[in-house]
């Protein structure tokens, strides 16, 4: 690991920072961002994030964290000394970082197409909406980045904050899940549970968690089936906006779950018929068990892996289905929201 000078022009103000890197194939002698809305493609409650340009040429994405609190550097040296070490290429890669005077920069390799939850809910950003072929691939993919949290990685690593704005996606339309600040390391113990200070996202937290902070990695499966709700439905996890009784997703989805005729009911009406009726059957009943709220009956995120491959490994061209069969089975209830 090396340290290089680099020029940051923030605020319109040249700062002379050190950049610390940890591939030599990249070259981080001069990065330039504009502090300005035009870049800043995201933000958070640690930082804002902007589009930047390295000495090469390379757009990246730069995160300016906020250093105005305990929790800013706290998030900031987590997202270090996690992804300096863990290498996947399901998650979004560190390629550097800067911690030079005030200055708290995380350097990332750049994702054009932006985050799923623009896709799924800011049709204003992002007006074609994603076929199913890849939703399910979305769905693999980051089932194999927990997974690779969850059992490759030692000690284990649980996200604690897995959600559609957090599963970037590149040219492809691959997935890759970022933002680590949040993240815990899981219990050598046998139940592998810690307990902490309950942090993370509305409607995307596992209950056992968000009433004892109690957490596992069992923890992040629950916010995983969240996602695959969201992949089904197009619904936020919370939306007040909807009939008595429908504001959580998840309490209104699991009762629908295992019966075949409400899950078409349920289906993102922007989908238009373009998907396989199986598919859509064997993703709700994953969905189903990943957001049970006892703990000990959610798979393994091994086992997810293993039920989506052949549904990846299947997929081809669905016929369109017919117009009588949208208006018996799309749902009014759960239209595309305007969410950013």
């Amino acid at each position: 690991m090396c340290a290089l000078q680099v020029q940051v022009q923030i605020e319109h103000h040249n700062v002379i920072t050190k950049v610390y890197k940890y591939s030599h194939t990249r070259n981080l002698k001069w990065l330039q961002i504009a502090s300005n809305d035009a870049n800043m493609i995201g933000h958070g409650g640690y930082g804002v994030v902007y589009r930047g340009v390295l000495g090469d040429g390379t757009v990246a994405a730069i995160k300016m964290v906020h250093t105005d609190g305990k929790q800013g550097e706290r998030a900031f040296r987590i997202e270090v000394d996690l992804l300096s070490r863990l290498q996947s290429p399901y998650l979004v890669e560190l390629l550097g970082y800067c911690a030079d005077q005030n200055h708290r920069l995380l350097i990332f390799e750049f994702m054009p197409n932006g985050s799923l939850q623009q896709h799924l809910h800011s049709p204003h950003t992002y007006p074609q909406p994603l076929d199913w072929s890849t939703r399910l691939r979305i769905a693999l993919d980051c089932a194999r980045a927990l997974e690779f949290l969850h059992e490759d990685a030692t000690p284990s690593i649980i996200h604690r904050d897995f959600k559609c704005s957090n599963i970037l996606l590149d040219h492809n339309f691959r997935a890759k899940v970022s933002d680590f600040g949040l993240a815990k390391t899981g219990s050598n113990k046998i139940n592998g549970q810690i307990s902490t200070r309950v942090l993370g996202t509305t409607g995307y937290l596992a209950p056992e968690y968000a009433s004892t902070g109690k957490l596992t990695t069992k923890s992040d499966v629950y916010s995983y089936g969240v996602v695959l709700l969201q992949l089904i439905t197009g619904c936020v996890p919370v939306d007040t906006r909807r009939p008595t009784g429908e504001h959580v997703l998840v309490s209104w989805a699991l009762p629908r779950l295992t019966d075949r005729e409400k899950v078409m009911e349920m289906i993102d009406p922007t989908l238009k018929g373009q998907y396989s009726q199986k598919d859509i059957i064997q993703i709700a009943a994953i969905a189903a068990v990943c957001v049970q709220a006892e703990p000990e009956y959610r798979p393994l995120m091994t086992d997810v892996v293993q039920s989506l491959i052949p549904l990846v490994k299947n997929l081809s061209f669905v016929p369109p289905t017919s117009s009588r069969f949208l208006a018996s089975f799309v749902s009014p209830k759960c239209r595309r929201s305007s969410f950013a």
